[in-house]
């Protein structure tokens, strides 16, 4: 993905922003130390903000490192967040780290996943789980969401896949009601399309609750004639300059009973 300009001058992206995150003007102008006044220029477009102004107010609003780059070109300025490719040599340290992380893991599940969710690394945990999927959904590049919720993917495995499925949809669409990502939307578009089960066909419905409290959703999968339960948790890097490393995501799967833990140790 590229960072590009939209058309639009950067009064209406700005108004956006801030309307997605419910503010008035007067309330971003008071967290930026500006004043309702200049926040009502810039957005109507009768004064055009210093290249400080647009990060500073984009600071306030949560706006992602794509989107700060696509307030400054629309400003005139140039973008102020590098995209570096994960296979550049500057980013070595951060590969080695990534790798150290997922290979610590194990043998529980871990994946790092880009923006639109297409699969950067993996640990063997997650490999075990995908194991005797069909070849087409294994070749590169592999996506998390479509590996998952495709009828001849996870899907069939997961035991609350009703629950799984629409956690994982409504995820993908608070990412999209915050950045501009035609490729998320077409990968969102795509898995939102696969046919949904008929309420009572996941198993958890059919046989008797589990038998162990959850302190949040978890994964409810089978693997090799045992059923795994796991939670997800999902981990960014704080304050990235750099859009690749911003749009990076580490998920790892905890067990979430005691079954799971033995099983897998057991491996």
């Amino acid at each position: 993905m590229t960072t590009v300009a939209t058309g639009k001058g950067v009064g209406p992206l700005m108004r956006g922003w801030r309307e997605r995150r419910r503010l008035s003007q007067l309330e971003l102008a008071l967290r930026a130390d500006s004043s309702a006044r200049h926040i009502s220029f810039i957005e109507t477009g009768r004064s055009r903000p210093s290249e400080e102004m647009i990060l500073r107010l984009a600071e306030h609003l949560e706006v992602p490192a794509r989107e700060r780059n696509a307030l400054l070109l629309a400003a005139g300025y140039a973008p102020r967040y590098a995209e570096t490719s994960l296979d550049d040599p500057s980013l070595e340290t951060l590969r080695a780290g990534i790798e150290q992380l997922l290979v610590g893991y194990d043998p529980y599940p871990a994946i790092v996943v880009d923006g639109s969710y297409t699969v950067v690394a993996a640990n063997r945990g997650i490999t075990m789980l995908l194991d005797g999927l069909p070849e087409h959904l294994l070749t590169p590049p592999l996506n998390a969401m479509r590996v998952t919720l495709h009828p001849e993917g996870l899907a069939p495995r997961i035991r609350n896949l009703r629950e799984w499925r629409g956690h994982l949809l409504a995820q993908m669409e608070r990412q999209l009601a915050l950045v501009r990502s035609e490729p998320l939307r077409r990968v969102y578009e795509e898995v939102s399309a696969y046919p949904v089960p008929p309420a009572g066909a996941d198993a958890e419905d059919r046989d008797d609750p589990p038998p162990y409290p959850y302190f949040a959703l978890p994964l409810r999968i089978e693997h090799d004639g045992h059923v795994l339960s796991f939670v997800s948790s999902i981990s960014t890097f704080n304050t990235p300059m750099d859009v690749t490393v911003a749009e990076l995501a580490i998920e790892t799967l905890l067990p979430a009973d005691p079954a799971t833990v033995k099983y897998l140790r057991s491996l």
